[in-house]
């Protein structure tokens, strides 16, 4: 995803204690007492960012590790890329569920223009620090968009992002406050498309709910929704297509710090990725979002469908 997080009071602080604990490869981890190597038996942190979906996925990998035998230490709601990059590649925590795209323009290279799954796989492989590695991805995506009303497209006659461009000064976004200084977000709409908005309201990347309700009373014309949320297609919201494709690939993408998953581990991992479509995703969060079902009950159920897990 992807995505534009914004790290909450919490996440900060869970960043300050994992960066008292990253360290080298071979150093003791303080979050579970054991050495970084899940060979002998050591947990595994597996850890989440701060939206739904993320927690949702952070989940499915800790349970899939853990029918493996597995031990799993849970780091959820950490925060956004900004926070919780650095303590994955310190070794504080030891799997992360990642979305491609937006791992490799937002915290490895910002130059990238890279936009094809292959393509930015390629360039993360290769400048990636070395104490981390990206797994396989899976097929399932959860992009960032630029999502109005039908209204709204209608009035103004918006099919893609660069229709915006005469009609944005007028208009306010809704977005995780990193969208602003993204390129992918408010950076690259105004040097790709040459749309400026006139006022950005910033949110929690996890409100993605608030979102839809803003931009279906007006309080804001535009947002940047996830591809993945239900709301897109339950409102007959309108997801603004991207011809020059300023919003990478963002496939699903086990990011992990290399001497904390043994062979084991990265089978689990990579079994999860072949299986995971964008419609699993979609549904997954159907049943997050509108049947307040719980996340490691919809894991779980999703592992078993899959065959994933016994």
């Amino acid at each position: 995803m992807k995505a534009t997080f914004r790290a909450t009071a919490f996440g900060m602080i869970a960043a300050l204690s994992l960066t008292a604990c990253g360290g080298s490869d071979g150093d003791d981890n303080p979050l579970t007492g054991d050495s970084g190597d899940s060979g002998g038996g050591k947990s595994i942190v597996v850890g989440s960012a701060n939206f739904p979906e993320n927690q949702l996925l952070a989940e499915i990998y800790a349970q899939a590790l853990e029918d493996k035998g597995l031990k799993v230490t849970r780091k959820f709601d950490i925060g956004a890329r900004e926070v919780y990059y650095d303590q994955v590649v310190k070794g504080g925590l030891g799997v992360f569920p990642e979305y491609n795209g937006a791992l490799l323009s937002t915290a490895v290279d910002k130059k990238s223009t890279a936009a094809t799954t292959e393509d930015i796989n390629a360039e993360l492989k290769q400048k990636l620090p070395k104490s981390v590695e990206i797994l396989d991805s899976a097929a399932a995506e959860d992009k960032d968009s630029v999502t109005v009303t039908a209204e709204t497209a209608a009035e103004h006659n918006l099919k893609t992002l660069a229709d915006l461009k005469p009609v944005a000064k007028d208009m306010t976004i809704g977005a995780g406050s990193e969208f602003k200084t993204r390129t992918q977000g408010g950076v690259g709409l105004k040097s790709v498309y040459g749309v400026e908005f006139g006022k950005f309201q910033p949110l929690d990347a996890g409100a993605q709910s608030t979102l839809v309700k803003l931009l279906k009373d007006d309080q804001v014309q535009a947002a940047n929704l996830y591809t993945t949320d239900p709301a897109i297609v339950e409102d007959k919201l309108v997801v603004l297509e991207d011809p020059k494709n300023l919003f990478s690939s963002q496939n699903v993408t086990p990011l992990v710090y290399k001497s904390a998953v043994n062979a084991k581990a990265k089978a689990a991992l990579n079994a999860i990725s072949a299986k995971l479509t964008t419609e699993d995703l979609l549904q997954m969060m159907k049943k997050l979002a509108n049947d307040k079902e719980d996340s490691a009950d919809v894991a779980k159920e999703w592992l078993t469908k899959a065959g994933l897990t016994g």
